[in-house]
């Protein structure tokens, strides 16, 4: 079952949220975080990106941008831009876009469900990445940013998220992207005690966005364990941050392909090659967006085609060859443009469907590509049906919008 609890959560004062709050430190470069921060040293970055402080081109895994970091996160408490609250509590969290809000629990997820897998992935995650979070949750000894869960839809965390929520927020604002960002704090002890019941009845969490944070928040909370010999299984060490979202309220949107060239074929060839597996419609020079599993949308030599992968090229009772990841990647990828690995082929680049399929088009358009693949987006229950299996995704699958803001609210590893 899953072991939540709240906490005292470290944040800005409501009239400075707006200052400190950021986009997630894996979304954007150094540069792009320099030029967001500028004139304003109350701005996240300085922390979650700290190479900022420095001269451009500085390395930001130097050890003096980790040291930069807990400077700043120092500097920030004893200014006043971050403020550890008295009392331990739950947040709810809600975020706004294209007028659908998703409303989420700002919960302290407990390291040992991760290590036991109650806490299920979907993805690999790399051990230099993990390294790189390790290090600054370790210097901060703190979560400075969140992970993004989902859990089973609940009928009474639901209940208690619109009680909640029917009150007036402790921050809301539109940051730059145009996304809508709301916080409420909950403070009623009865409210707080029934979050902790209603999470230790659901067998699994999910983590939705954020593997690698994940990975480095529960990895250092196991450090801290065994490296203190009083070790209870209380402290604070032992949980980390996260927004636990329910299934139904999430949506992934679709993640793309963009490839180089046709592996010597011809635009004809390339689509005589794809009738063996696939049903091929010409769909003229307007776009065309795939209309259920296993329709893709194809763009080629200034034309939008229907692709769909024939009955019997996919084993639907399989968890990964069902998805369409794995159809394209197989059948149009692999067998006709001899792409055998996602991760290191630089013939292919992945595009995130916050971006549109006009920006598909465009890069086949100017001669980069040559040609774009659109995929119908996976579905929380794939997500969680594979995670439930023991299985991983393919690279670029999921994609999930908006983003949760960093800075809103922080876990300290120690009161």
């Amino acid at each position: 079952m899953a072991k939540v609890k709240p906490f005292k959560g470290v944040r800005p004062p409501k009239e400075m949220v707006t200052e400190v709050a950021s986009r997630p430190y894996d979304v954007l470069n150094s540069e792009e975080a320099r030029s967001e921060a500028h004139g304003n040293p109350k701005s996240l970055y300085h922390i979650i990106k700290p190479e900022i402080d420095f001269e451009p081109g500085t390395d930001e895994h130097d050890p003096k941008v980790y040291d930069k970091a807990s400077e700043n996160f120092n500097a920030f408490q004893q200014n006043g831009w971050l403020v550890q609250d008295e009392k331990e509590h739950y947040y709810v969290y809600a975020q706004t876009m294209d007028g659908r809000t998703q409303y989420g629990i700002v919960i302290a997820a407990n390291v040992d469900d991760y290590m036991s897998e109650r806490i299920k992935k979907h993805e690999l995650t790399r051990r230099d990445k993990e390294e790189d979070r390790m290090k600054h949750v370790r210097i901060n000894n703190a979560n400075v940013e969140p992970v993004f869960f989902a859990f089973p839809d609940n009928e009474v965390l639901e209940d208690i998220i619109r009680k909640v929520t029917a009150s007036a927020p402790e921050y809301d604002f539109v940051a730059p992207d145009g996304f809508g960002h709301h916080f409420w704090v909950i403070d009623d002890d009865d409210t707080i005690n029934s979050i902790t019941a209603e999470f230790d009845k659901i067998p699994y969490l999910y983590i939705a966005d954020g593997h690698h944070r994940t990975a480095a928040a529960a990895l250092v909370g196991n450090e801290k364990a065994k490296a203190n010999p009083n070790h209870k299984g209380d402290e604070e060490y032992n949980y980390f941050l996260a927004v636990a979202f329910p299934a139904s309220h999430l949506k992934i949107i679709d993640y793309n392909r963009v490839v180089r060239d046709l592996n010597g074929l011809t635009p004809p060839q390339f689509l005589a090659a794809l009738d063996k597996d696939f049903v091929v419609e010409p769909m003229g020079n307007k776009i065309h967006t795939p209309t259920a599993l296993h329709n893709f949308a194809l763009y080629l030599d200034g034309q939008w085609y229907s692709i769909t992968a024939k009955p019997g090229r996919y084993d639907d009772s399989d968890p990964i060859g069902v998805l369409d990841v794995t159809i394209s990647s197989n059948l149009i990828l692999r067998d006709i443009l001899g792409i055998h690995d996602l991760r290191s082929d630089k013939r292919i680049d992945f595009v995130g469907g916050i971006r549109g399929l006009s920006e598909l088009q465009r890069r086949v358009d100017s001669g980069e590509m040559a040609l774009a693949l659109a995929l119908y987006p996976v579905s929380m229950k794939q997500l969680m049906d594979i995670a439930d299996s023991g299985n991983i995704m393919p690279p670029k699958t999921t994609w999930f919008e908006p983003k949760l803001r960093s800075g809103l609210v922080i876990h300290k590893l120690e009161d």
